[in-house]
């Protein structure tokens, strides 16, 4: 056994550790996209040593790589084993954990769609806008290519009309680190003539997009097999 790993029986087990600290817990009831980096890696350590759980000791590996994923990727076997309770066996859990994720990204980024034009924005949200009996309103958001990063919905409603918080799509937007985004909703009468309200949220998204330097592109309103674009039309 290396050095650097201690005594099992030194070893706190992820049942010991206080309500608050569970992170295989609050995955199961929140998500996991509720949990942190350092409450992910310690899902994969299941262990801490004495005086410290391993989501505490994720949070120390992940502060000496400033919480970058791209750098702690960067870390060889034995360089991840200088942390003190990082023996080989969890060294090569967490390097083939962050071998998956970038085999991942790299797979998306050969499925990726990328927008072009106001149509091809339409064809992407057409399935997911199609044929629906209330309002749903989604975001594109873009990567600096215009490649999709993620097709999102933001809200659902009623026949008429849904409430979007634009708080909500611009989060999203900040977390996938999406370069421009394309609002879109739906009328479900087929009509595509976008209302008060939906210019109102368009000027706004724009605002607030300037404040961001986050680029609102377009705003499409999809109807029975057709779009209104308020780029294509110069209303943006």
């Amino acid at each position: 056994m290396p050095e650097n790993s201690p005594p099992a029986e030194r070893r706190l087990s992820i049942k010991q550790w206080d309500a608050q600290d569970r992170p295989r817990e609050k995955l199961l009831e929140k998500g996991r996209e509720s949990l942190t980096n350092s409450e992910l890696l310690g899902i994969l350590l299941g262990t801490g040593i004495v005086g410290m759980t391993a989501v505490a000791l994720a949070q120390l590996i992940m502060s000496k790589v400033d919480n970058n994923l791209d750098e702690l990727g960067r870390m060889s076997i034995e360089d991840l084993q200088q942390f003190k309770g990082i023996g080989e066996a969890k060294a090569i859990t967490i390097a083939a954990a962050l071998e998956l994720g970038r085999r991942r990204r790299a797979a998306e980024a050969r499925q990726l769609p990328t927008v072009t034009s106001a149509a091809t924005a339409f064809e992407i949200l057409l399935p997911h806008l199609q044929d629906l009996e209330v309002e749903q309103f989604y975001v594109l958001l873009l990567n600096r290519a215009n490649r999709v990063i993620e097709v999102r919905q933001i809200s659902s409603g009623g026949t008429s009309a849904t409430v979007v918080d634009l708080k909500l799509v611009f989060r999203h937007a900040i977390t996938r680190l999406a370069n421009g985004i394309i609002l879109a909703h739906n009328h479900p009468s087929g009509k595509l003539t976008p209302s008060q309200a939906d210019i109102d949220l368009t000027s706004r998204a724009v605002e607030v997009g300037l404040a961001l330097d986050l680029k609102v592109l377009d705003h499409i309103i999809v109807g029975r097999n057709q779009f209104f674009s308020f780029a294509d039309s110069g209303k943006l």
